[in-house]
């Protein structure tokens, strides 16, 4: 392919390519139109790969802020740390939703007023799947929400191909005992749900747990309320797990300490949170459980604010933290705190409710 003539010379394919690659997905689209080497080069699959795992890295915020005088009434932000603060909408959805899940650009939402209904979308190309019913009525089988109490959704780049987990605790009535787990996984090759039921101890998972769960190894990961070990669904074999924190965070009811489950370039991280220090954890031998402290920060210029603070997501040098009115990001290298966005109105919910993570991608989710 001959490279592009320009006034100081040529730029040879692969230097277009790298350009083109460190884009906004919105100013990508907008260079396809430029000439037909521009739009064949950027619409080719190799370039999709390479343009989704550079994305990813540039870890992000959505926050959905939802008016206090009108509770149907909310607003989607999306916290970047290079370009800043930007609204966001998912209303090609056609449908009033929440955030339930998200991971590498897409996002699992669920239908607010007709429960049981599931999308999958990439807010970033407005692309959405209503997916299939599942054939077991989650709505009244499900324990305690009336829906799924735990949701993922697990995203292969590699191979573009993505699942939906809907796992939860089973009712009392029925003809299956109580404590029974059913858990029900979408794969987006052949549209179609499997289903099987394991026998689980009741793990107690809050509403934080349950928000942030991450997609590693080919596994889903979701923190316990005791904070004594992760619970680990491995979607190869079907099969529920745990993996254990170390003994030196010193983590468990009473003990004053808060952890939180995060992803740090594509490695399971925990985030430990006390009074005045948050440790930063990353699970460096995920075969062996073998974790390293990789930083240790104060918290005392933030003091005020540490029993509400809440970690997101983190990208390889900032991590964002949210509260009720505000996200922060702090930056390990300069060691700075910066406030990235603040409510301006009274909303129904603190922002660490509705807040996930979120990455970039021009991956299809149809």
């Amino acid at each position: 392919m001959d490279p592009v003539q320009t006034n100081f010379g040529y730029f040879a394919d692969e230097i277009i390519l790298e350009i083109l690659a460190r884009l906004p997905i919105k100013s990508l689209f907008r260079t396809k139109c430029v000439c037909k080497l521009w739009y064949k080069l950027a619409s080719h699959k190799s370039f999709t790969q390479i343009y989704n795992e550079s994305s990813v890295k540039n870890v992000m915020v959505l926050v959905e802020v939802t008016e206090s005088s009108i509770e149907s009434t909310s607003s989607l932000i999306l916290i970047d740390n290079k370009r800043g603060v930007s609204e966001f909408s998912l209303d090609f959805i056609k449908d009033r939703v929440k955030i339930r899940a998200s991971c590498n650009g897409l996002l699992c939402c669920s239908s607010v007023p007709d429960k049981g209904v599931y999308y999958v979308c990439n807010p970033m190309t407005r692309e959405f799947k209503l997916l299939p019913r599942v054939r077991e009525r989650p709505i009244t089988r499900f324990y305690p929400d009336g829906e799924a109490t735990l949701v993922g959704v697990p995203c292969d780049l590699l191979n573009n191909r993505y699942s939906v987990v809907l796992a939860g605790y089973h009712r009392m009535f029925g003809h299956r005992p109580e404590g029974k787990l059913i858990c029900s996984v979408y794969d987006s090759e052949s549209n179609k749900w499997r289903k099987y039921v394991s026998d689980q101890d009741d793990h107690g998972f809050t509403r934080m747990n349950r928000n942030q769960v991450v997609f590693v190894n080919g596994s889903l990961h979701w923190m316990t309320q005791t904070f004594a070990y992760i619970l680990v669904l491995d979607l190869n074999f079907d099969v529920w797990r745990r993996i254990l924190l170390p003994d030196e965070m010193g983590c468990g009811n009473g003990s004053g300490n808060r952890v939180y489950l995060l992803e740090l370039d594509g490695k399971l991280s925990v985030i430990q949170i006390s009074s005045v220090w948050m440790n930063i954890w990353v699970l460096q031998d995920y075969e062996n459980g073998h974790w390293d402290l990789i930083d240790r920060v104060s918290l005392r210029c933030i003091r005020g604010m540490v029993p509400g603070i809440f970690p997101i997501s983190q990208g390889g040098d900032y991590v964002f933290l949210a509260s009720h009115k505000q996200v922060l990001v702090y930056q390990r290298k300069t060691r700075i705190w910066k406030e990235m966005y603040s409510v301006k109105n009274n909303s129904t919910m603190p922002l660490w409710f509705s807040a996930h993570s979120f990455g970039g991608t021009i991956l299809s989710c149809r």
